[in-house]
């Protein structure tokens, strides 16, 4: 679990380090909202993939030909933010599609954004999100075909380093019949 006595001790130590005074008006609660913060956005953190899995194992009979290789689901444009494991910087703009070839059974719609959110909300790469995503849906559909695509932007990109404010970075997870299934990859786009 988040240690959040620990994260205020810390940031305390940071703002003195910065040569700042913890104990001035405006810095005074700062360690404790900044704890409070970093339980909420690092939540993924208390979670092993399989474990994810489990929350969010809700599927239903898809009343499908289990031969019909022709069923695909796709969500897209699902909002998202992270944080850099290199920099514990903001990953932000961050989009992905999802894609999965149902065998039997469907996810429930609702369950493939969760499961973004909560990959996400760990120190993370853009890379890892996306085979972490693929990882649990295809634990909780039985499902082989899965693509993950993610694009969006690192603070520790356009804010310090090179400081490039208008690149964008995109990633591909593809697996099964998404490598080499033109028209599958197409259904992505």
């Amino acid at each position: 679990m988040i240690d959040t006595q620990a994260i205020e001790k810390s940031i305390r130590d940071i703002l003195i380090a910065l040569g700042d005074d913890p104990d001035r008006e405006g810095l005074r609660e700062t360690p404790q909202r900044v704890a409070k913060m970093y339980e909420e956005v690092f939540e993924g953190m208390n979670y092993t993939n399989d474990e994810i899995a489990a929350l969010f194992d809700k599927t239903f009979d898809d009343g499908l030909d289990e031969q019909d290789a022709s069923k695909l689901v796709v969500m897209k444009d699902i909002r998202f933010f992270s944080f850099c494991e290199h920099h514990i910087a903001l990953m932000y703009d961050m989009k992905a599609t999802v894609a999965y070839v149902p065998r039997g059974k469907v996810i429930g719609l609702s369950k493939i954004p969760r499961i973004v959110d909560m990959v996400s909300k760990r120190l993370q790469l853009q890379e890892r999100i996306g085979q972490d995503v693929a990882d649990i849906l295809s634990t909780i559909t039985g499902s082989d075909d899965v693509a993950v695509l993610i694009e969006g932007c690192h603070s520790c990109v356009s804010a310090r380093g090179i400081k490039n404010t208008n690149c964008k970075t995109y990633t591909e997870e593809l697996r099964g019949r998404f490598r080499t299934d033109t028209a599958l990859q197409l259904a992505l786009k």
